[in-house]
C-alpha cells in the first residue's frame, strides 16, 4: 500500500465534497439566467457532466506520467478553486451577454448551451480530471483496480457530505456566495496539503509499455459501464420525480434524494473495491451486478408504485421538519439505494476487467470513467427530454431493466443470452403502473377519500399533471402532487380576484402578461374585459394549456382558443427577462413557493423585472397562499414583493369557513388611488355586462364587494415585517422557509395576524363622501378588528 493513501483519500473525499457544493451552487446560480424548463436544465446537467468527461479523457493525454500525481491533482485542485471565484463573479457579466441573443426557440437554447459551455466546462474539466491524475500514485494492475475504486467511493462520499452541508445548512441559512467561498476554502486547503506532500513523497515514473497488450474483451467492458452510467442517471431522473410526488418537491427533498443515491453509489464503490482484490475473473462479478440492477430497478418501480405512497406520512403532525425529513430518507434508503449500490460496484470492478500492467493508470481510469460519464450525460439527457415525456415512468422503468440486462450479455458474451433475456421479461412484465392518484395528490395520497374520476393524466418534460372531477362534476386540475387549482369556490374567486381586480383598477388595460396557466381561469378574467387587446400566457409545461382547454373551458372563458390569447411555452423569469414587451397587467399565479425552481419566481429581482416591463400605470397582481406555509415564510414572500412595490397592497380570500386561505398581493408605481363613484360608473357600462356576470359568478355582485377584499397596505405591516428574510436571488432564501412549512396548517392564524395591523386606509379609497364611508364600514364590519 502506498504511503500516505489514508491521507489521499481524505482529500479525496475533500474535493468530493467541493464539487457537490459547486454542482448544488452553480445549478441555482445558472437557473436564473438559463430558465428552469426539462430542456434547459437537461442541457445544464450534460454540459457539467461532458466537462468531467472531457477532464478525465484528455488529462493523461495532455499531462505526462512524468509528473508528481499529487502536485497535478493540487493544482487542479486550485483551478478548480479559482473557476469556483470566477463563475460566481463572473456570471452577471456573462448575463448581459446573454441578454444581446435571441430569448426563445431553438436559437435560445443553442444560448444556454453556451452559457452553459463558457461557465461549466472549464472548471468541470478541473474536476474530472482529479481521478486519472491520483491514480497514476498506484501501479496499473488488478488489485491496485481497487484502490482506484477506493479513491472513486472516498470521493462519492465527500459528495454525500457536499450534498447535505450544502442543501441543509449553508443555503438554508446564508447563501450561495458564502457556499461557493466555503468550496474555495475546501479546494485550497486540498490543494495546499497536496502540494506539500508532493514534496516530502517520492515519486518514480511508472516505466510506460507501449506495447502492452490491452485486455481481451476491453471494448465490452467500456460499452458496458457506460450502460450502467446511462442506467445509473437515467433512474435516477425518474425516481427523482416519482419520489418528489409522494415526498414533496421541496429543495430537500431533492438533496436527500441525492444524498442517498451518491450514498449507494460510495457503499457500492467499497464494496466493489473489496471484490476487486479477491476475485479470479471480476467480469462474472461485473456481469452479475448488471443483472442484479434490473432486479432492483424492478424492486424500486413496485415500491414507488404501490407501497411508499402509503407509508405513515407526517401531513399535520405535531412533528418539527426534521422528523419529516428522516421519514423521506428511509423511504429513499428502501426505494433507490440497492441499485445505487450496485451501480457503485460496477466502477472498480469495471476498472479490474481492464487493468494490465504496462498501462498508464492515468490513461487507463480516464477512459472508464469517460465511458461511464457518457453514458451518465446520454441518460440524463435522453431520460428527461424524451424518455418521461414519450414513454412514461413505467416504460422508463421497463427501458432500464432492459438495459441492464443487455450489459450483463455484453460482458459475459452471447452464450449467456437466452437466461439474461428471459430474466428481463420477467421483470419488465412485472413493473406496475404509477397511480394516477400520486401524480393529483402526492404526499397525500393515504388520506384522500371521495370518488374522484379521471379525466386525463400526462407526465410531461417539466412536470406531471393530471386532470379530474370531483363526483364527476367539478373540475381539478393537479400538477407534481398537489392540488394546483379547481372549480371550488375559494379556488375561483381567487383566480378572478388575480385578475378582475387590476384589470378594473387599471384606466386602460390593453396588453397582459399572465405567468403559469393552471386552469387558465386567471387568464380567463381578462377575456371579458372590453379593453383588452393581447393576453400573453406564459407556461413552462407545453401539456398543461391544450387540455386546461377542453377540462376548464366554462370556468376560463375559453381563454386558451380566444383570438387575442398568445402561449409562449417557456420559463417565466427566462421570458420575463429576454422579452421586449412592455405590459399594463402582470399578473403571476405560479405554484407554491416550497417547490424547487420556483423561489426565483418569488424574488426582488424578479419583481423588478416585472416593474421594468410595465407600461406607465401598470399593475402587478402576485398570489401568497397562507395554507401548507408558516409564519416565516409569508413574511418572506411579503416583505420581498414590498420592497419592489413600496406602495403595494394585499387583498384576502377566505375559505368556506371564513378563515385565511390566500392573498393577493397588488403593486403599484404610484401611489394608489381607487375612485369608487369611476368604478361604478365602469361596471355600468353596457358593455361590462360580462364583467358583472363574471364576479357575481364567484360572489362579488357589486363593486363594494370586489374592493371589501382589501386587506392592509405595505405601510401597516412595517412592523410585522421588521425581521422578515428578503428572498434576493442570491440566496433564494424563500424555498428553504417554505421547504419547513408544507406540512402545516397556520393559514387562519396567520391572516389573523396580518389583519391586527391593518388600518382603514385614509387616502386609496376615494369618491362622493357617502361612498367612501360606506366602503370603511364594509371593511369594519368584513374585518372587525380594523380600526383607525
Amino acid at each position: 500500500m502506498p504511503r500516505f493513501l489514508l491521507l489521499l483519500l481524505c482529500l479525496f473525499a475533500g474535493s468530493g465534497c467541493a464539487a457537490l457544493m459547486y454542482e448544488i451552487v452553480w445549478l441555482q446560480l445558472l437557473q436564473l439566467v438559463i430558465g428552469s424548463s426539462g430542456v434547459s436544465l437537461a442541457v445544464l446537467l450534460g454540459t457539467f457532466m461532458g466537462g468531467m468527461c472531457l477532464g478525465s479523457l484528455y488529462l493523461p493525454r495532455w499531462i505526462g506520467a512524468r509528473h508528481h500525481p499529487l502536485l497535478v491533482y493540487g493544482l487542479l485542485e486550485l483551478g478548480t478553486g479559482v473557476f469556483g471565484v470566477l463563475v460566481l463573479v463572473g456570471l452577471p457579466f456573462i448575463q448581459q451577454l446573454y441578454l444581446t441573443g435571441l430569448g426563445a426557440g431553438m436559437a435560445g437554447i443553442l444560448w444556454r448551451g453556451v452559457i452553459c459551455a463558457v461557465c461549466l466546462l472549464p472548471p468541470t474539466m478541473f474536476m474530472g480530471a482529479t481521478l486519472p491524475a491520483m491514480s497514476r500514485w498506484i501501479e496499473s494492475t488488478p488489485n491496485a483496480a481497487s484502490w482506484w475504486g477506493v479513491f472513486y467511493g472516498g470521493n462519492i462520499a465527500g459528495g454525500v457530505l457536499g450534498c447535505v452541508l450544502a442543501g441543509f445548512y449553508l443555503l438554508r441559512l446564508y447563501d450561495m456566495a458564502t457556499t461557493s467561498f466555503v468550496a474555495v476554502a475546501i479546494n485550497v486547503i486540498v490543494a495546499i496539503v497536496a502540494c506539500v506532500l508532493a514534496r516530502s513523497a517520492p515519486y518514480s515514473v511508472p516505466a510506460e509499455d507501449s506495447t502492452a497488450d490491452r485486455a481481451p474483451g476491453y471494448s465490452a467492458i467500456y460499452i458496458a459501464i457506460g450502460i450502467s452510467g446511462l442506467c445509473a442517471l437515467g433512474a435516477e431522473v425518474v425516481w427523482t420525480r416519482l419520489l418528489s410526488l409522494m415526498l414533496g418537491p421541496t429543495v430537500y427533498t431533492f438533496s436527500i434524494i441525492l444524498g442517498v443515491f451518491l450514498t449507494g453509489l460510495g457503499l457500492g464503490s467499497g464494496a466493489g473495491s473489496y471484490l476487486a482484490r479477491r476475485v479470479k475473473d471480476p467480469r462474472i462479478w461485473l456481469a452479475g451486478s448488471q443483472l442484479l440492477i434490473a432486479f432492483t430497478v424492478a424492486w424500486a418501480a413496485y415500491q414507488v408504485a404501490d407501497k411508499l405512497p402509503y407509508w405513515p406520512g407526517n401531513l399535520y403532525a405535531n412533528v418539527t421538519p426534521w422528523v419529516g425529513f428522516e421519514n423521506d430518507i428511509w423511504r429513499c434508503v428502501v426505494g433507490i439505494l440497492p441499485a445505487a449500490v450496485l451501480w457503485g460496484a460496477s466502477f472498480p470492478l469495471a476498472l479490474a476487467c481492464v487493468a494490465r500492467k504496462g498501462q498508464d493508470p492515468g490513461r487507463l481510469v480516464g477512459e472508464v470513467y469517460a465511458s461511464n460519464t457518457v453514458g451518465a450525460i446520454i441518460g440524463s439527457i435522453g431520460f428527461s427530454i424524451l424518455g418521461i415525456p414519450q414513454l412514461g415512468s413505467q416504460d422508463c422503468e421497463r427501458l432500464l431493466i432492459a438495459l441492464a440486462a443487455i450489459a450483463a450479455v455484453i460482458v459475459l458474451g452471447k452464450n449467456r443470452l437466452t437466461w439474461s433475456a428471459a430474466a428481463a421479461v420477467i421483470l419488465i412484465c412485472l413493473v406496475p403502473p404509477i397511480p394516477w392518484k400520486l401524480i393529483g395528490f402526492g404526499r397525500r395520497l393515504p388520506s384522500t377519500t371521495g370518488r374522484w374520476d379521471l379525466v386525463y393524466v400526462g407526465e410531461g418534460m417539466n412536470s406531471d399533471i393530471a386532470y379530474s372531477k370531483w363526483d364527476g362534476v367539478r373540475p381539478y386540475f393537479h400538477v407534481s402532487g398537489k392540488v394546483e387549482a379547481s372549480a371550488e369556490p375559494q379556488d375561483m374567486r381567487l383566480q378572478r380576484l388575480l385578475g378582475h381586480l387590476p384589470a378594473l383598477l387599471h384606466p386602460n388595460p390593453q396588453n397582459i402578461l399572465v405567468v403559469g396557466c393552471g386552469a387558465g381561469v386567471t387568464a380567463g378574467t381578462f377575456v371579458v374585459h372590453p379593453e383588452v387587446q393581447h393576453i400573453t400566457i406564459c407556461e413552462i409545461e407545453p401539456l398543461i394549456p391544450p387540455h386546461t382547454a377542453e377540462v376548464f373551458a366554462d370556468e376560463n372563458h375559453n381563454v386558451i382558443r380566444d383570438p387575442r390569447t398568445k402561449i409562449v411555452y417557456d420559463d417565466a423569469r427566462h421570458y420575463v427577462l429576454t422579452t421586449p414587451e412592455k405590459y399594463d397587467i402582470i399578473t403571476s399565479d405560479p405554484i407554491h413557493p416550497w417547490v424547487k425552481g420556483i423561489a426565483p419566481l418569488y424574488s426582488t429581482e424578479y419583481f423588478e423585472l416585472c416593474k421594468k416591463h410595465l407600461k406607465p400605470g401598470g399593475l402587478v397582481t402576485q398570489w401568497v397562499p397562507l395554507y401548507e406555509s408558516n409564519v416565516d415564510t409569508v413574511k418572506s414572500e411579503i416583505a420581498t414583493f414590498f420592497e419592489a412595490f413600496p406602495n403595494g397592497s394585499m387583498w384576502g380570500n377566505l375559505d368556506q369557513d371564513g378563515r385565511g386561505y390566500d392573498l393577493v398581493m397588488l403593486g403599484t408605481v404610484e401611489k394608489m388611488a381607487i375612485n369608487l363613484n369611476d368604478l361604478q360608473a365602469k361596471l355600468d357600462r353596457p358593455e361590462y355586462a360580462p364583467v358583472r356576470r363574471s364576479l357575481y359568478d364567484v360572489g362579488f355582485a357589486s363593486p363594494m364587494q370586489l374592493l371589501s377584499t382589501y386587506t392592509v397596505q405595505a405601510s401597516d405591516l412595517r412592523g410585522w415585517l421588521a425581521n422578515a428574510q428578503i428572498n434576493r436571488d442570491r440566496n433564494l432564501r424563500l424555498q428553504y422557509l417554505a421547504g419547513l412549512g408544507l406540512n402545516v396548517d397556520l393559514g387562519g392564524p396567520i391572516y389573523d395576524d396580518i389583519i391586527s395591523h391593518a388600518r382603514i386606509p385614509a387616502s386609496i379609497f376615494q369618491g362622493t363622501p357617502d361612498r367612501v364611508d360606506a366602503m370603511n364600514e364594509a371593511l369594519r364590519v368584513i374585518h372587525g378588528s380594523l380600526s383607525r
